[in-house]
């Protein structure tokens, strides 16, 4: 008899243990909810700390973003005091080898910069930079082509030509989808 009582006795203790929790956590809610409605020091001292948080978040993104400037501005120089293919032949085998490599990067979410350096390397040798772009922006993914975006505003040496502007229909490269 008190085999099947002890198993009885645990579920019974559990659910006690699991109650009492619920009901606490619950009590606590209710009380910071009455807190945050009644005490305006209470409701002041949250907003502070919302702002001071909010703040933080902000100085990181921006530090982050500078972190990426930063190493865009190096991966286009170090591109850029590479050598790259004179020949026709070597300059159509380069092309494909850097966009077939700079897709498959693209799979990977944490080879984004990699993948834009590829399709860099092959928009250098590409004859036309402006109809590669076009094709770039409708197959490569968002972010990679946001950090291709930034090379290309780096390097002076690619001859892109940026569609002016039409008042009329407001479209631009960047309103595309």
């Amino acid at each position: 008899m008190s085999s099947a009582s002890s198993p009885l006795k645990t579920s019974t203790i559990i659910a006690a243990t699991v109650g009492t929790v619920v009901t606490g956590l619950l009590a606590y809610a209710v009380y910071f909810d009455h807190r945050r409605r009644t005490d305006p020091e209470f409701r002041k001292q949250l907003k502070k700390e919302s702002k001071k948080l909010a703040k933080a978040q902000k100085e990181l993104a921006e530090q982050a973003g500078k972190e990426q400037r930063e190493a865009i501005k190096k991966a286009v120089n170090r591109v850029n005091s590479e050598g790259l293919p004179t020949d026709s032949e070597e300059i159509e085998r380069y092309f494909m080898e850097e966009v077939a490599e700079g897709e498959k990067l693209c799979q990977d979410d944490s080879q984004k910069m990699e993948a834009a350096l590829c399709f860099f390397r092959a928009l250098k040798v590409y004859p036309q930079p402006d109809e590669l772009v076009n094709i770039y922006d409708k197959t490569v993914p968002k972010p990679v082509l946001d950090i291709l975006a930034e090379m290309i505003a780096i390097d002076p040496s690619i001859p892109i030509r940026t569609p002016a502007r039409s008042s009329s229909a407001g479209a631009s490269y960047d309103d595309e989808p």
